[in-house]
């Protein structure tokens, strides 16, 4: 190349037209090959992201494809657990070892599986019971705006059929106080337990106040009763202490929570829902 640069240069002195004419058309072509060049290394950097976030959806989308038909965790064969918690992990080491985004954390998350003992206990109950139902349950964190913790309040809708409204018949509330102790661990200290939101049936409203019927005001003072009912305990151990324990977010993005209990306590996995108050 150099050779043939250096023969025109000879046979064409610099001062001649066609000289000009070969020097800036090599000028140019320079400047074309260096723009393509930045451009394409821009446009590999812009790619970058979405190739990562597109790889992070299907780990998604395939960790909730392995969640179908186990009944949110009480319908699992020993090869649906290894590769739900496979899947699992392939979500967490996403965004390991990132802080925990309170603001980001803040709202309402609908349970979509589970291996936790204690909750898998109330799903068993609902499958054998004829008398008993659970229908969603939610994580409701309040939390926006805050540095070092928060609420945390565990919505459980159940319901006893003909009694109390589909699904929807009752709510039971588990309220605790949360605190950061390191970038993805909160330690849950629990307060108090709600039974609200009492939604009585059709059948035994008719009974009640029949519509055939003028409702009397000892009538009306009965529906109202039920439904403002609220009853609260306090959570306590045996030595009067609150109950407490430590919880690890290991994924978090806007519309995907993984959880688990340290110690063995089982995994969690929420989807973001719409606010229930």
């Amino acid at each position: 190349m150099e050779l043939g640069l250096n023969l025109g240069l000879y046979l064409y002195p610099p001062s001649s037209p066609l000289c000009t004419t070969i020097s800036k058309k090599h000028r140019l072509n320079n400047y074309n090959y260096n723009v393509s060049k930045k451009l394409s290394i821009s446009m590999a950097m812009l790619s970058a992201p979405q190739a990562y976030d597109s790889e992070l959806e299907n780990k998604k989308h395939e960790l909730l494809t392995s969640l179908q038909d186990t009944q949110r965790g009480l319908l699992t064969t020993p090869h649906q657990r290894s590769f739900i918690e496979e899947a699992l992990v392939n979500v967490e080491g996403s965004n390991k070892g990132e802080p925990i985004d309170l603001d980001k954390l803040d709202g309402t998350w609908r349970l979509q599986y589970t291996s936790a003992s204690d909750v898998l206990i109330l799903f068993q109950a609902a499958a054998t019971l004829p008398f008993f139902q659970v229908g969603q349950i939610f994580q409701k964190f309040e939390c926006r705006g805050n540095t070092d913790g928060g609420v945390i309040r565990n919505v459980v809708q159940w319901s006893i059929p003909n009694l109390l409204e589909e699904q929807e018949g009752a709510t039971l509330l588990v309220s605790a106080k949360f605190t950061l102790v390191s970038v993805r661990n909160i330690y849950l200290q629990f307060q108090e337990i709600t039974v609200q939101d009492i939604n009585i049936s059709e059948q035994v409203q008719a009974l009640l106040a029949p519509a055939i019927l003028p409702r009397s005001f000892i009538n009306l003072q009965i529906l109202q009763y039920l439904r403002s009912f609220k009853a609260q305990f306090p959570v306590r151990d045996p030595g009067r202490e609150s109950v407490g324990g430590l919880y690890y977010l290991s994924y978090l993005d806007d519309n995907m929570l993984l959880g688990r209990a340290v110690g063995g306590g089982g995994v969690f996995v929420f989807t973001r829902a719409q606010s229930l108050y």
